[in-house]
């Protein structure tokens, strides 16, 4: 099943998981609309042609939904009467933190076998370096960027462009060092308003015409992007000022080479550690090799901002 947010590569993992389980002689059944599918028996079963011609479609074929009935007693034991209808034996979640915490929530109750595999183009679950969907999103953002910046040197704009990330900056981060911005504001570090007008200055006084600033959703610069702008305005009336959000452009588009590779990897791999009786664990990946996770671990913490990416933001922005 897939829950939570939808992120580009979750259909080449349910591709992988369904031709994983018809190459080890397993039933595959798929959970539509997430946990609300689970609540109401809404299931489908896939082999391996059922499966064609999706792993390069985003979103998710299997639908997702948020389930305010799950996190109920009542709502799980609906759920868990139409596993045992259904002679289910193992459940893989492809999801965010809120996905797993219900899987793992599900698991601790009737002892269901749970795999969680992550998938999240905020990139913010611990336990893995790379979610399904990051790498796509990071690439949305650089090419959305791009465009952008054409349009600010040729109306010697400053432009402040919003993207994802409203507890983490890897989005922000990763997307301003590729696209070249002239400053990133991220959760993890509020270096505040003065900070960023002091970069702007600089950067004026050194003969840039345009800049770029990336802004991730959770900044804590300013309660908004808007008001952000707002004041740099006030503070800078020289900039003609703009503000670009991105939104949900970043979660959609034809998966990229590397999240169509992790997914139908870590897709393999759940089956896999099924069939050898492994579960309440989510897969994750450190340094291009696949690991196991505690899913207790991984909803728990929270994936860290990369210190030295950070500091070669600053030097890039000079």
């Amino acid at each position: 099943m897939t829950s939570g947010g939808d992120a580009p590569g979750m259909n080449a993992a349910i591709r992988a998981i369904a031709r994983a389980c018809q190459y080890y002689n397993h039933q595959c059944i798929a959970v539509i609309q997430g946990f609300e599918g689970l609540i109401n028996g809404h299931f489908k079963e896939l082999d391996a042609r059922g499966v064609r011609n999706i792993i390069n479609r985003g979103g998710t074929i299997l639908k997702s939904a948020r389930c305010k009935e799950f996190r109920t007693v009542e709502g799980r034991k609906k759920a868990w009467e139409n596993v045992q209808k259904h002679n289910i034996d193992g459940l893989i979640i492809i999801g965010g933190d809120g996905s797993l915490t219900g899987g793992m929530i599900f698991q601790s109750e009737y002892g269901l076998p749970v795999v969680g595999i992550p998938g999240t183009i905020d990139n913010d679950i611990y336990g893995t370096s790379r979610a399904i969907g990051f790498d796509t999103a990071v690439n949305t953002v650089v090419e959305a960027v791009d465009k952008i910046r054409d349009t600010a040197s040729s109306h010697n704009r400053l432009f402040f462009i919003e993207v994802m990330g409203r507890d983490a900056g890897h989005i922000a981060l990763n997307a301003g060092i590729a696209a070249g911005a002239e400053e990133i504001l991220i959760p993890e570090q509020d270096d505040g308003i003065d900070s960023l007008i002091r970069t702007l200055k600089y950067g004026k006084k050194s003969g840039k015409s345009s800049s770029i600033v990336v802004v991730a959703e959770g900044d804590k610069t300013r309660d908004n992007v808007f008001n952000l702008a707002s004041q740099i305005r006030e503070e800078l009336p020289e900039y003609d000022v703009r503000v670009s959000v991105l939104g949900h452009i970043q979660r959609g588009g034809r998966p990229t080479y590397y999240d169509r590779v992790l997914a139908s990897r870590m897709g393999i791999y759940s089956v896999e550690i099924l069939r050898e009786g492994k579960s309440n664990v989510m897969i994750g990946v450190d340094l291009d090799k696949l690991i196991l996770t505690p899913l207790k671990d991984a909803v728990k913490g929270k994936s860290a901002i990369n210190k030295n990416m950070v500091r070669i933001s600053k030097i890039l922005s000079v």
